[in-house]
């Protein structure tokens, strides 16, 4: 048995044949085997139809001489004395003497009648094969197969036999009477076979070979285009990566400025914030001040003008301080997106005093940057904050998971959900989702089959982008 290692060194260098060179390999084996059957069973018929023509020959030659003699075995099991002294005459005296060098009776028994040889005279060896086909009327012979025991004597001289067995049959009625062997010396034969098998060897040969190459040719011209058709889409494939690597890098380059427009929008954000809280708020505080000094000096007609105007002023210096908390975020930059998450949702329960279910799992990659960081807390902010205003604040939930490959971020909550013609946000919504993919994420906003709305971003933290 093969071990696994060498197998598989076999099965590889195996494949990295080419189509032809596998093909060659396995034609070969199979018309080698292919030459070795068909010149075999050709070899056999062609050695058979020999050997049948040149018995049936030599049996009608023999019949037309010793039929006359044998027919007195129709009546008795054996020979009369003159008729072994005729016999012997024949095979002593006659150029076919020369040419059989023995010469057997058989009965229907596989008793030896007559023989040259006498010391098997009336010996009984049974029917064989070719003995019971020859008493069912067929001339049968065989070329040098001289294995049977009654065979023992012809085999000793060591020559080219040709063994017959020729049926001897009454005249008058056709019957088979006895079988007739004998043994015709057979050189001319044994020429004729060698040639023969040679002749029959080498047309298969020749066949086989020529088909093989004929096939081999066809397989090399189409293993050869199928090589260059395989290096045009190697080529191909590797332009493919190449044309895919730039892609990618482009799409992160695309991605690393999205979120740097993003931090520094958020930090222009913060600026503007700054400034409405230093500028326009402070002259805003101051003017109401002054207001209230002013109506202590002035009489009781302007007293009315000078309240309309204080609450005007109060009410700019409001809005201009929620514009000012709202655009500047909390310092986020070195929090953990857990903290993050919490710290907005009790930003919102203060402000609001709307109940959230907070729930927060897996543990985040390392590293993140501030514009992710600002993107989780813009979502929590602006999720909830549209919750309270279109769901009245029930059923609020935010949910969290993170891992080091992934970050998935939800709020919920269980209004009325989307209306029809606003599936796709508003202005604050669209804002989000730009957020989000910019950052390469997705963001979908979504009516909750239960009845209520859900916002859902997902980040892949774990590619090239965020290393």
């Amino acid at each position: 048995m093969t071990s696994p290692g060498l197998r598989n060194g076999l099965s590889a260098r195996w494949a990295g044949l080419s189509l032809a060179t596998r093909f060659a390999a396995a034609a070969g084996v199979v018309l080698v085997l292919a030459t070795l059957a068909i010149g075999a069973v050709v070899t056999a018929r062609l050695e058979e139809a020999v050997v049948r023509n040149s018995a049936n020959a030599t049996a009608l030659y023999m019949d037309s001489v010793i039929a006359p003699i044998s027919q007195q075995l129709a009546e008795s099991p054996d020979l009369s004395p003159g008729a072994r002294r005729a016999l012997h005459e024949i095979f002593a005296s006659t150029p076919l003497g020369e040419r059989v060098v023995s010469f057997k009776f058989w009965s229907g028994d596989g008793t030896v009648i007559w023989a040259e040889n006498d010391a098997i005279v009336g010996r009984t060896f049974g029917l064989t094969d070719d003995l019971r086909r020859a008493w069912g009327g067929e001339v049968v012979a065989s070329f040098d197969d001289l294995s049977e025991e009654e065979s023992s004597a012809e085999a000793a001289l060591g020559l080219p036999l040709l063994e017959i067995y020729s049926p001897i049959r009454e005249v008058w009625s056709g019957r088979v009477i006895a079988v007739a062997e004998f043994y015709e010396v057979a050189p001319e034969l044994a020429d004729d076979l060698a040639a023969a098998r040679a002749g029959a060897w080498g047309a298969v040969a020749a066949t086989t070979l020529l088909l093989g190459s004929i096939l081999y040719v066809i397989v090399l011209g189409g293993s050869r285009t199928i090589e260059a058709q395989r290096r045009a889409l190697d080529q191909r494939l590797e332009d493919l990566r190449d044309l895919s690597v730039r892609n990618q890098e482009l799409r992160l380059r695309v991605q690393a400025a999205a979120a740097r427009a993003a931090e520094q929008a958020d930090r222009t954000m913060r600026g503007i914030g700054a400034d409405l809280h230093d500028g326009p708020a402070q002259h805003l505080a101051y003017a109401a001040l002054r207001l209230d000094a002013l109506r202590e000096r002035m009489g009781r007609e302007a007293e009315d003008d000078l309240t309309r105007i204080s609450g005007a002023v109060s009410e700019a210096m409001a809005e201009v301080r929620a514009l000012s908390r709202g655009l500047q975020r909390p310092d986020i930059a070195d929090q953990p997106l857990a903290a993050i998450v919490e710290g907005a949702v009790e930003a919102h329960e203060t402000r609001t005093g709307h109940a959230v279910e907070v729930r927060v799992t897996g543990t985040e990659r390392p590293g993140l940057p501030p514009a992710v960081r600002v993107c989780v807390f813009r979502f929590v902010q602006e999720g909830l904050g549209n919750a309270s205003r279109h769901a009245g604040g029930t059923g609020l939930e935010v949910e969290m998971t993170a891992s080091p490959t992934r970050l998935d971020l939800a709020v919920r909550d269980r209004g009325p959900g989307l209306p029809g013609q606003s599936r796709k946000g508003g202005m604050g919504l669209a804002g989000l989702r730009d957020r989000v993919e910019s950052l390469g994420g997705t963001f979908v906003a979504r009516t909750r089959p239960d009845s209520g709305t859900e916002i859902a971003m997902t980040l892949e933290t774990g590619g090239p982008a965020w290393t």
